[in-house]
């Protein structure tokens, strides 16, 4: 059982070029002939190289703002084929024009921050195709990183569009400790994020799969929350409840607090797999997480991104509102979320 919440030929000129020495004329038009048919191969080369290279065709700012959105249905389904003339956005309660717009998942980057204790060790090997799998539906200029944690963070893989070796590192001996630090965890892959080369318009992804019990961190929740939002990253959490007898029975053991907040209040989504009846089977076999991976490609699938670049009023001040809106469509109820609610331009 799994519930979730909410880019000429070449003529060697030998005895011919000897001919053309002994008329003067013809020499004269020679030389003048031959800047004008290199000038000519080198534009014909600068255009071909242009056709072969359409990432550097879309050329974004650094200073573009990026907003994430769903838009939803009045039964809460998801909204595609949407277009960048449906949608309006404030700044500080200033309407702003819209600079870019995409849908999907073109350019995403995808961080995997994986729990190496216990039975969520043996759940992690087993979900590296179903995991991968995710990552190969984006598009072509996504990347891909792994983290394991147990009471210390390791970077096993940085961002790479390298399937091969990020599967491997699903299945890398990483050094189980009693204790584990969550946020520690997802703070170091926060860094990772913000040493990574500027793209505005990418989706930065990031997927926690733990138990949920933090024991060693020395990051708060808060703190973690507020740098992930700072960097806009939507953070995916996969929660392996552990179970222990209570009155007779199983029960759940709560997750420390802030886990959940990680999703809730990022962008993401938290998801919970099982129940205590399943918990009674992990013996035997170990929960499948390919349907919340796919739940969360199709999460990601139904999103906009908006973009804008302030203007010089805008610059005057640091802490931005964000607020969007729909533009009105004949006979549809459409609710709209931004991802991102603020942004600070001194961060």
């Amino acid at each position: 059982m799994i519930s979730h919440f909410d880019a000429a030929d070449t003529h060697v000129l030998s005895n011919g070029f000897s001919r053309l020495l002994l008329r003067p004329f013809t020499f004269v038009f020679f030389l003048l002939f031959i800047p004008l048919l290199f000038g000519a191969s080198e534009k014909a080369g600068s255009a071909q190289d242009s056709e072969q290279s359409p990432d550097d065709v879309l050329r974004i700012r650094t200073d573009l703002v990026t907003v994430p959105v769903s838009v939803t249905d009045a039964k809460g389904h998801r909204v595609s084929g949407l277009k960048q003339s449906d949608f309006s956005i404030r700044d500080n309660e200033r309407a702003v024009t819209l600079s870019y717009f995409a849908a999907g998942t073109e350019r995403v980057a995808l961080a995997f921050v994986l729990d190496s204790s216990g039975s969520v060790r043996e759940l992690v090997a087993q979900q590296r195709e179903a995991a991968l799998e995710l990552f190969a539906r984006f598009g072509r200029g996504s990347r891909v990183a792994v983290l394991h944690f147990g009471e210390k963070a390791e970077l096993a893989v940085p961002f790479t569009t390298d399937t091969a070796v990020a599967q491997r590192a699903f299945t890398t001996h990483f050094p189980m400790s009693r204790r584990t630090a969550i946020f520690d965890a997802v703070s170091k892959t926060l860094h990772a994020f913000a040493a990574e080369k500027s793209d505005p318009a990418q989706r930065r992804i990031l997927i926690v799969i733990s138990d949920g019990l933090d024991t060693a961190s020395v990051a708060r929740s808060a703190t973690v929350i507020r740098d992930a939002r700072a960097l806009n990253v939507s953070i995916y959490v996969i929660h392996l409840p552990l179970y222990a007898p209570r009155d007779g029975r199983l029960a759940m053991r709560p997750a420390s607090k802030g886990f959940r907040d990680l999703a809730s209040k990022t962008g993401g989504r938290y998801f919970l797999v099982g129940d205590a009846k399943s918990a009674l089977k992990l013996q035997r076999s170990v929960p499948d997480v390919s349907p919340i991976l796919r739940a969360i490609e199709e999460d990601l699938q139904g999103q906009y991104v908006l973009g804008y670049y302030p203007d010089d009023p805008a610059r005057s001040v640091d802490l931005h509102r964000i607020k969007v809106g729909l533009n009105p469509r004949s006979g549809r109820k459409l609710r709209v979320r931004a991802l991102r609610e603020e942004y600070n331009l001194k961060q």
